[in-house]
């Protein structure tokens, strides 16, 4: 691109951005000390943002837009997708040894355990929008069934987590199959309108329940899992878990322990995405994700497709809800609001569609990254919003963007060289 042509993207960009940010940004309503209202500009703060525009719309113009946008999918492609495999056992490996790493604390456990959950949200909607193609803003419906129905079955009936843990998968899985019942013949825009309209439904249904769900107090006092039936409490009695092992009582075993058990829920999710991927059924989910005419002119069901992709994705959405509701032993209809499918969407679409490598470092980089970023105070989502930006315009396709079908026709030869391999030439 020509410097003037480019300049002259970068200043239309900076015009937009100041008619968007001049409000935002420029002008802020404050309190006196005498409690009066009154308006505050920052002109100077609105002047940084433009110019960090106008230098981001240049940038890109003269140099990011001729050496990669020109080569999408060349020679950068190749080498990222051999190098995913061995960056993500070496993520295994971090995860597995992160509690024993000197310097870890509470605060670093909390937000791993939290990191890991949008992992395996990540993982679980995968499925449906990376590898079925189908489109779903309310997949944070299905979490909140899944921690729903482990608060519901322990209160009320008094089952232990590990009995709960199982039913919320299959009680999300039936969810997820009456969702996709009505829209087996939508695609596109119109699925992702119907499936938000889901989300908001069963948001609306547990903030109006309130004979059953505790509206919008919630549900609270939800039972904490157990080390096969050890609590963890910090009386030190035999039948607890630091008192059967002989160690001194510490409120860091319930979150060590909380840790390990994401991360388990979340391999599995991994393990069973995997195996499925290269069965006849997840070849289909591909299939439907290419092209759903063609899909059906071979013969493939596409009602059991669809059905199958929604159900397990689902049931995945379950035991992550399950295992937040144990987690917080608080939940409420607003953990599950819109927002929660956006980022969870987000995290997918950033990481790659149908890449598992790629969901598990842009779960890393959002939800991770954002707490890096909660000391800028109000400017913590311009930041995360800019850095998505630059993100999606490097790489398209996501961090670790790959769509290698599970099965590939081998290189192709031309009938000549057929003919001159066997002496016919």
């Amino acid at each position: 691109m020509a410097f003037s042509a480019a300049l002259r993207d970068a200043a239309k960009a900076t015009a937009i951005a100041f008619g968007l940010f001049v409000v935002m940004v420029g002008l802020r309503t404050d309190v006196s000390p005498t409690g009066a209202l009154f308006l505050r500009t920052r002109w100077t703060e609105l002047a940084m943002v433009c110019a960090l525009v106008f230098a981001g719309r240049l940038a890109i113009g003269l140099w990011v837009t001729p050496r990669f946008l020109t080569n999408a999918g060349g020679s950068l492609a190749a080498p990222l997708a051999k190098a995913g495999a061995f960056f993500g056992m070496g993520l295994l490996v971090v995860a597995v040894v992160l509690p024993a790493i000197p310097g870890i604390g509470r605060y670093e456990l909390d937000l791993a355990i939290l990191v890991l959950t949008y992992v395996m949200l990540g993982w679980g909607l995968n499925i449906v929008v990376g590898l079925a193609g189908l489109l779903d803003l309310g997949y944070v419906a299905f979490y909140a069934v899944g921690a729903y129905s482990y608060a519901l079955l322990a209160q009320y009936f008094g089952l232990s987590f590990w009995v709960c843990l199982p039913l919320a998968g299959i009680l999300a899985a039936f969810w997820g199959i009456l969702l996709g019942f009505p829209v087996l013949r939508l695609r596109g825009d119109y699925l992702a309108i119907v499936t938000l309209a889901f989300g908001e439904i069963i948001r609306i249904v547990l903030l109006n329940w309130v004979d059953l769900t505790g509206g919008p107090n919630g549900i609270s006092g939800i039972p904490r899992p157990t080390f096969f039936g050890l609590p963890f409490n910090m009386s030190g009695d035999p039948g607890t878990f630091a008192g059967f092992f002989g160690l001194e009582p510490s409120p860091t075993h319930r979150v060590v322990f909380l840790y390990y058990l994401i991360l388990c829920l979340a391999l599995l999710t991994n393990w069973v995405t995997i195996r499925i991927r290269r069965q006849p059924i997840g070849r289909a989910w591909e299939a439907l994700r290419e092209d759903e005419v063609a899909c059906r002119a071979l013969g493939i069901n596409v009602t059991n497709t669809k059905l199958t992709a929604f159900a397990l994705g689902a049931m995945f959405g379950g035991f992550a809800g399950a295992f937040f509701a144990t987690r917080q032993a608080f939940i409420s209809p607003e953990s599950f609001t819109f927002i929660e499918s956006a980022i969870i969407l987000a995290i997918v679409v950033l990481g790659g569609l149908g890449s598992q490598v790629g969901v598990a470092v842009a779960a890393i980089v959002m939800i991770g990254g954002f707490e890096l970023f909660r000391d800028l105070d109000e400017w913590r989502m311009l930041v995360f919003g800019a850095a998505m930006v630059i993100i999606m315009v490097l790489r398209p396709r996501g961090l670790v963007g790959s769509r290698t079908p599970t099965v590939a026709l081998g290189q192709k030869r031309s009938i000549g060289s057929d003919y001159v391999s066997e002496g016919r030439g």
